[in-house]
């Protein structure tokens, strides 16, 4: 497949670096560093819901009335 993307300068620089060091062309560096990230392990932390305790500040029964004190009167 052919297209063309704009890189950041930080990924054009580890192309041309992998380009020089390996002698290889852009297209193969960069399919090489695309596999990479794509296989790199992903260590995310378990996501853990809280629950807030104790009384509410401001009466959500009005979600509207609600977002405009939490956010102010430009919410949307």
């Amino acid at each position: 497949m052919r297209t063309t993307i704009k890189l950041d300068e930080d990924i054009a620089a580890a192309i041309e670096q992998m380009r020089r060091d390996e002698g290889i062309g852009p297209s193969q560096a960069l399919n090489r560093l695309a596999r990479a990230g794509l296989s790199a392990p992903r260590d995310l932390p378990q996501f853990r819901q809280t629950t807030f305790e104790g009384r509410l500040l401001i009466d959500v029964s009005d979600i509207g009335e609600a977002l405009e004190i939490a956010e102010g009167p430009e919410h949307r």
